[in-house]
């Protein structure tokens, strides 16, 4: 099982907008109308959702074509101040559900059903950092994706 060694608190629905918005404004940021709408859609997802999905679902809701490439700006800023998470084989993002708290990405990604399944494993984080570092690299955002079969589609 993931070790974690710090302490999640795990925000959902309204509570985890209200997070996702202390930290972006924590951070200097300003969060405005348009990154709340994008907020609340991606948070609506169990899944990881594209820049696209987002986009085509804000424009039916607001009733005016919202462009995805606004909507990948906003995502990277997300994913920038740690309030959104990226599986980068699936160009698809996630809503952190505890966006004050910083620390890698490790992916379990179904390649059936597309379920992304985020672990914390502090262990396994510090040791690819570690290796990075040894060959004089700075590791910005590690992200490891393990594809497979989840237990619902293995059988």
């Amino acid at each position: 099982m993931a070790r974690n060694d710090h302490a999640h608190h795990v925000h959902s629905g309204a509570k985890l907008i209200d997070a996702a918005r202390t930290a972006l404004t924590d951070a200097g940021e300003q969060w405005t109308g348009m990154r709340e709408a994008v907020f609340s859609e991606l948070a609506a997802h169990e899944r990881p959702v594209s820049a696209y999905d987002i986009a085509d679902n804000l424009s039916r809701s607001r009733g005016k074509r919202v462009a995805p490439n606004s909507v990948y700006r906003i995502l990277d800023l997300f994913v920038t101040n740690n309030l959104a998470l990226r599986v980068e084989s699936a160009n698809a993002f996630l809503a952190n559900s505890h966006p004050g708290c910083e620390h890698d990405c490790i992916f379990l990604v179904c390649d059936e059903c597309g379920e992304a399944t985020h672990v914390d494993d502090d262990e396994v984080s510090g040791k690819l950092r570690a290796v990075a570092q040894s060959h004089q690299f700075k590791a910005e955002r590690p992200v490891i994706e393990i594809r497979g079969l989840c237990q619902s589609c293995a059988g």
